[in-house]
């Protein structure tokens, strides 16, 4: 089979495990902008676009598992490496598909040693920021909420006085992660697409300041 033959049936295959998938945030819509991502920066930055993109189709696909111990990239790669079993591929591509798919994630912290790897975790990001990143952001908080999180602090929303808090109030996550993914990137590519998105973001911020009369 070639690259292009194996990709394809990953695709179709990722696409039918995710049919039903009860999250917004982190469905095959997702995974789908990621591939995208994945595969426009692999071509910039002259990466393996095989890897970079079979990478992403597969970097989340540890969230259907119903194992609740263990971290989903954990899992992604688990599960990757059994269904990159069936098909012809190199161990050294198998090991590069792999290691960008444990990359891939903010909480691990781990960091990438190829520039498919790099291309991956970029792509992940960029899906967390502007408007994609808003409607995420939203779905996010609500689904993870508790019955004291709030949607910002009334006297305070935009943290300027106090340690911001996302487990208490929705808003604060802009502060502890998303506003921070732009200095995260790793490519060229992705820096000047995160810069643009996070530019958003804060033009997002300014009217909600503004609305709010903060």
């Amino acid at each position: 089979m070639k690259e292009a033959e194996i990709e394809a049936e990953i695709y179709s295959e990722v696409q039918r495990r995710f049919a039903g998938f009860d999250d917004p945030a982190h469905n095959w819509e997702h995974v789908s902008r990621v591939y995208q991502l994945a595969t426009h920066i692999a071509e910039q930055e002259h990466a393996d676009r095989f890897i970079a993109g079979t990478a992403a189709l597969l970097h989340d696909i540890g969230r259907l598992a119903r194992d609740t111990t263990r971290h989903h990239a954990e899992l992604s790669e688990a599960l990757a490496s059994e269904l990159l079993s069936a098909y012809p591929i190199t161990s050294e591509q198998k090991d590069a598909i792999l290691h960008a798919i444990m990359a891939h994630s903010y909480s691990q912290g781990i960091e990438p040693r190829t520039v498919e790897a790099r291309v991956v975790r970029d792509a992940d990001r960029l899906d967390a920021l502007g408007a994609i990143g808003i409607l995420r952001w939203a779905i996010t908080a609500t689904m993870r909420r508790t019955p004291q999180t709030r949607s910002y602090q009334w006297d305070d929303p935009f943290a300027e006085q106090r340690q911001p808090d996302d487990r208490l109030y929705m808003l604060d996550h802009f502060f502890t992660k998303l506003l921070k993914l732009a200095d995260s990137m790793s490519t060229e590519t992705g820096r000047a697409m995160a810069r643009q998105r996070t530019a958003f973001m804060y033009a997002y911020l300014e009217e909600l300041r503004r609305e709010l009369g903060a």
